[in-house]
């Protein structure tokens, strides 16, 4: 049979085997790369984005599209040909390019970077918790929005995940909350091929994945053989027409094929198949063996059909939407603003201010009172705690909790750190909703994989870390944060804000509500800190620049002492100590790094001077990372090792954070300096 045949147009297997050809051809050429799994999902892909997905490769964004996430995004090849053979913006040239510099076809699939990809897969797991949040967004958002008359939102999670997805913790703790609230419009594709990179999955993984599954409340449904085009179909349908449980397809496969010897081995996981076992395997396939990247017209005329049936679906969608603009303007202008991301006018006008006599208080009190203010004039704010709602201050009181049977905007994500983050990560990449999450600072540990693709994606999402230093006290080392804004100020993109009381906390609160861009985590106090008098003080809305100048003294400054958090009254504090000594010293908040590095130079300046090289910093965490902001002459205190078990105030004395502490080495630093004069 011959591929550029008319006769052949009818053939789903010329459309299945153009994925493989060109998974290979890409990795060969790259010498880099999975061929494997895309050549094994290929029917199910084929089945799937045929007859299941509804997308228009003409607008990748459109509003009531299904979404796909390939959770195995090792397996890139597959989407990369998936989203060029069916007319999305990806040209022959972009899977040539694969794995190379400034391609669109990058190692891993990147959201923004490729048109039609969702959200940005690779670490194994995250995908799979990505996928549980679209869902949820899809049913928060039909419930704020459609109604008895007209539907404008109604659609499925579709997905593949691997057996490394479902290795990976974060993996389970997605699933079970998932499971737990009846997430119908869900449906993942197990590819249970059996290897990983160390070889076959018998090495360190032999839990009968489908009842736990079961044990989570899914529905679960198996497919003996993956080039089984007929009961492929059939799962897809009974996942699909399942609405009150999430699903999982567990679909066995093979490996690369049809390969001659590579199939079934872990060779075809994470390498080319090598030019002599692409060619047998053409052979196989019946396929030219030259030239490479071959599509026949066939193969296209099929697959370049998902174009008019996704104009189609998309304009039939458009059309109700016009009907439902005109029965329900105000939802239809509400609806158009969540997914810009808009806020509503005059979203602050209800936040609280704090005068002195109503200190001292904890910002992590007074951020749950600017989260109230802020949600019940933000309606798509959605979120919760890792159970931890009182402690956090987060439990919302309005709006409902989202649950198996309701659907509102408070969520319980139980002890899941892992798990919240990346369904955070999935609700703000479908679009509509503004997620936030809170845990104690400490357990943003669990929550790095997921903040750091939340940056790489530039979502907006709101972490809330409380307990932010050894102020936790008598729980000891365990649960104080040394190193973790060390570790939180490394991630490109992320906006770390550490408020210095109560005012600062609210003002923290309006720079990260204005963030559109990346996400940003609110570092708060356990213990209660004073509410500054800002009589004699800066106003505390020099937060929205990071850092600011709070406390200049008559005359000038010959030292600057710099703060965030509860150590900003230490400052304070070591700055009148100073004063009494005839010793004038600077006080600069600075709250967030990130916000005064995207200030002008100008600014920085005015800040910090550079001619003023007397600086002490102060912060009860790791000293890492504040040298380029001391300087080589300036003097930090901090803690570089663990904290201890005892009250917080015998920890400050202890660890030597105290305004005479401060004092001490400010004069130290003023006395080298003159030194070096």
């Amino acid at each position: 049979m011959r591929l550029d045949d008319p006769a052949t147009l009818a053939d789903p297997w010329i459309s299945i085997d153009a994925i493989r050809a060109l998974a290979m051809d890409a990795v060969e050429a790259a010498k880099s790369g999975h061929p494997g799994t895309p050549m094994a999902l290929a029917p199910a892909a084929y089945v799937l984005w045929t007859r299941f997905l509804r997308y228009n490769p003409r607008n990748p964004d459109w509003a009531d599209r299904d979404r796909f996430v390939l959770s195995c995004g090792h397996a890139s090849m597959l989407q990369y040909a998936l989203l060029h053979l069916t007319g999305y913006d990806l040209s022959l040239d972009d899977l040539k390019g694969f794995r190379q510099w400034a391609s669109k076809t990058p190692g891993h699939p990147e959201r923004g970077h490729t048109p039609g990809v969702e959200t940005t897969t690779g670490p194994l797991g995250q995908g799979f918790g990505n996928a549980v949040g679209m869902a949820i967004a899809e049913r928060v958002l039909g419930a704020e929005f459609n109604r008895p008359d007209l539907t404008i939102v109604d659609h499925h999670v579709w997905g593949f995940v691997s057996d490394g997805d479902l290795m990976e913790g974060v993996a389970s703790e997605a699933a079970s909350l998932a499971g737990h609230l009846r997430l119908g419009k869900l449906n993942l594709i197990y590819d249970d091929n059996h290897i990983t990179i160390d070889g076959d999955t018998a090495l360190s993984f032999s839990e009968d994945v489908p009842k736990r599954f079961e044990a989570y409340g899914w529905h679960v449904v198996r497919v003996a053989d993956g080039n089984d085009l007929d009961a492929i179909e059939a799962a897809l349908d009974a996942a699909r027409r399942e609405t009150s449980r999430p699903s999982l397809v567990v679909l066995r496969t093979i490996i690369a094929d049809p390969a001659p010897t590579k199939r079934n081995t872990a060779a075809a996981h994470g390498a080319p198949l090598g030019a002599e076992e692409v060619r047998r395997t053409k052979e196989i396939m019946g396929w030219p063996t030259e030239p490479a990247f071959y599509v026949p017209d066939a193969a296209y005329a099929d697959w370049r059909m998902a174009v008019p049936r996704g104009e189609a679906a998309e304009h039939e969608w458009l059309a109700r939407f016009d009907r439902y603009a005109e029965l329900h303007p105000g939802l239809a202008a509400r609806f158009r603003a969540w997914l810009a991301g808009e806020l509503p006018a005059g979203w602050d006008a209800a936040l609280p201010s704090y005068p002195p006599d109503k200190g001292p208080i904890a910002t992590r009190q007074a951020s749950g009172a600017a989260l109230q203010a802020i949600a019940a004039a933000v309606p798509n704010l959605v979120g919760g705690s890792a159970d931890l709602g009182e402690s956090t201050g987060v439990t919302l009181k309005l709006g409902g909790n989202f649950g198996p049977t309701t659907t509102g905007r408070v969520f319980h994500w139980g002890v899941r750190e892992h798990g919240m983050a990346a369904i955070m990560n999935g609700i703000a990449a479908h679009g509509g909703l503004r997620p936030f999450g809170s845990t104690f600072l400490v357990f943003s540990d669990y929550m790095k994989p997921a903040i750091r693709l939340a940056a790489l994606m530039r979502l907006p999402v709101i972490y809330i870390g409380t307990h932010d230093s050894i102020g936790v006290g008598e729980d000891g080392p365990t649960h104080q944060p040394i190193e973790h804004l060390a570790m939180l100020r490394a991630i490109p993109g992320l906006v770390v804000l550490r408020p210095g009381d109560a005012n600062e906390t609210v003002e923290a609160w309006r720079a990260v509500m204005a963030r559109r861009d990346g996400p940003a985590i609110l570092v708060l106090t356990r213990q209660k800190l004073p509410v500054l008098d800002r009589g004699s003080l800066a106003p505390a809305r020099g937060v929205r620049r990071g850092a600011y100048v709070l406390y200049e003294p008559d005359g000038g400054a010959e030292a600057i002492v710099m703060a965030t958090g509860s150590e900003l009254y230490v400052a304070l504090e070591a700055a009148k100590l100073l004063a009494s000594d005839g010793i004038s010293a600077r006080v600069v908040s600075m709250p967030s790094w990130e916000l005064f590095e995207q200030q002008p130079q100008a600014y920085r300046d005015q800040v910090l001077p550079p001619a003023l090289t007397a600086r002490v910093a102060v912060e009860a965490a790791s000293s890492f990372g504040w040298r380029r902001w001391i300087g080589d002459r300036g003097a930090m205190l901090s803690i570089d090792g663990f904290g201890a078990s005892a009250p917080a105030e015998r920890l400050f004395q202890e660890f030597k954070l105290t305004p005479a502490a401060v004092a001490a080495a400010v004069r130290r630093v003023l006395s080298t300096d003159r030194s070096h004069s």
